[in-house]
């Protein structure tokens, strides 16, 4: 009773009380391995570990665990029932750590591509979350003139009469649009766009056609395409030289990819593995992976060196996506610069040019 109690609480606790953070999962991983290295029981660490740890949650989800493995369930089976916090890629590496006797080396490989993982996931946010500050920014600053500034010029001009230039007419038409109700009709549909983007994405077909509209964006399509690359190669990779079998790997790496268009790709490559075709034949007819991928993936299975190789890859795309991030940052800069300075100095002209008008007759 109390162990269900413990387990429905880790699960609430993960759920809606503070979710479990990469990094302590990393920090975990990392000190389990340590501990299984230098000779400590497995129930002893565990229980170490749920001591410890800085998150609430992670502390009652390892001691549901610990919880588990004393009452005579493998450690593999008790993170299968965390889902939520261990994934399938988790679990599976540490079954095939457990059957291999090598817990501690997988745990560890564990750690090691987990921190890669999120210092990709880190790139990523870096690259989108630029931009969209810096528009928010723009469109803000533009709101604030358009809402306010804006319309007390307006009072001004039609109190002194007479034709405003043509700028100045398109200014205060846009002010007086923002204002009445197409400021309320430009909310509701940016709203609408998001909750109904967000609804189509919960869908797999809905995520499957977004996806392909993502890959095949002019500049971040590319950068979206070399983190499925690098990712792909680093989980497969990782898996492989844990002990993970090449199907299961496949199906794990497929899950786990983030994004449906390579994970489709992917279960059409473990079909066609399956059916007894090396796994550099069906990559070479993906149009996810570049031709370079597939080739150095062929170089590895004719080797015998797969994981290195797969290893080679993903270190090679990480790379690839922190130079497309800088590139990406770099060419937004200016660009965003001119957008705004270019729309703030253009409504600001606009404004002035009656006054500078009237200067003129007044001469």
């Amino acid at each position: 009773m109390a162990e269900a109690k413990l387990g429905f609480k880790a699960k609430m606790a993960a759920k809606f009380g503070g979710s479990v953070k990469d990094k302590d999962l990393v920090i975990f991983t990392r000190m389990f391995s340590t501990m299984i290295d230098a000779g400590l029981p497995l129930v002893q660490s565990l229980d170490i570990l749920a001591k410890q740890s800085e998150s609430k949650a992670l502390q009652k989800i390892v001691s549901t665990i610990k919880y588990d493995v004393e009452a005579g369930s493998t450690f593999a089976d008790s993170l299968k029932k965390h889902p939520f916090v261990f994934d399938e890629l988790y679990a599976n590496m540490v079954q095939a750590g457990e059957i291999g006797g090598i817990l501690d080396t997988v745990l560890q490989r564990l750690a090691d591509y987990m921190e890669k993982a999120m210092k990709l996931k880190k790139k990523v946010k870096g690259a989108m979350t630029y931009p969209i500050v810096i528009i928010t920014i723009a469109l803000v600053c533009i709101g604030v003139i358009m809402v306010f500034v804006v319309p007390t010029f307006s009072k001004m001009f039609t109190a002194l009469g007479g034709t405003l230039p043509a700028p100045t007419r398109l200014i205060i038409a846009i002010s007086d649009f923002v204002v009445g109700a197409g400021g309320i009709l430009i909310v509701i549909t940016a709203v609408g766009s998001s909750v109904g983007l967000k609804q189509l994405r919960r869908t797999d077909n809905g995520r499957y056609y977004t996806d392909q509209i993502f890959l095949r964006l002019p500049i971040m399509g590319i950068l979206i395409r070399k983190v499925a690359v690098a990712k792909f190669t680093r989980t497969l990779g990782t898996m492989i030289t844990s002990g993970v079998p090449i199907l299961e790997a496949l199906e794990n790496t497929a899950r786990t990819s983030g994004n449906k268009v390579v994970e489709r790709e992917l279960y059409m490559i473990r079909t066609a593995v399956i059916e007894g075709q090396p796994l550099a034949e069906p990559l070479s007819r993906s149009k996810v992976f570049p031709p370079m991928v597939t080739s150095m993936i062929a170089i590895g299975e004719s080797t015998g060196a797969l994981d290195s190789m797969l290893s080679k890859i993903a270190d090679f795309y990480d790379d690839e996506v922190d130079n497309a991030v800088t590139n990406l940052t770099a060419m937004l800069e200016p660009l965003m610069i001119v957008f705004l300075g270019g729309t703030v100095g253009f409504t600001v002209v606009a404004m002035y040019l009656p006054i500078f008008k009237m200067v003129t007759l007044f001469k």
